[in-house]
């Protein structure tokens, strides 16, 4: 489970690498998502975020941190899944890059912020492209902390 984790966190790290980047590159603004599911699970749990400057800090600083306890979940799902074995790349990917995707979307559906059914074809690019460098980075990272099969020797 660590493993899994681990290959969570450094796909979520490329997805978020690969989003500001997206943000640098076509001069767009970050999304208030990550804040408003803040907003929302705070409203839901009744905890208060403070008032002005101390809970917008608040949601800025656990907007990210809810996307990378997601990736870091969906890691530890795959290592139970993949009981400690390699699995093939492109599998893993679609795998792993489709569950977080599934977990965040559904996420943000549930809670009433967002609605899939309603995005353009340039939303569902931008949704799509840094999850499957999630889901590739996570699954090469979980491959090579494998050992490698004694098959091929």
């Amino acid at each position: 489970m660590a493993d899994g984790a681990i290959a969570g966190a450094v796909g979520s790290t490329a997805l978020n690498v690969l989003g500001y980047l997206d943000i640098a590159l076509r001069g767009r603004p970050e999304s208030n998502v990550p804040q408003e599911t803040v907003d929302r699970l705070a409203g839901i749990a009744h905890v208060d975020l403070g008032s002005g400057d101390q809970a917008a800090n608040r949601r800025s600083g656990l907007g990210p941190l809810i996307g990378y306890g997601l990736g870091i979940t969906a890691g530890i799902a795959f290592a139970l899944y993949a009981g400690g074995r390699r699995q093939p790349l492109p599998m893993a990917t679609g795998l792993l890059g489709a569950g977080v995707m599934a977990m965040t979307d559904g996420s943000i559906t549930a809670l009433g912020i967002s609605d899939p059914r309603t995005w353009r074809r340039s939303d569902w690019i931008s949704d799509i492209i840094p999850h499957l460098a999630y889901g590739l980075t996570a699954a090469a990272t979980w491959n090579r902390l494998r050992r490698p099969s004694r098959r091929g020797r």
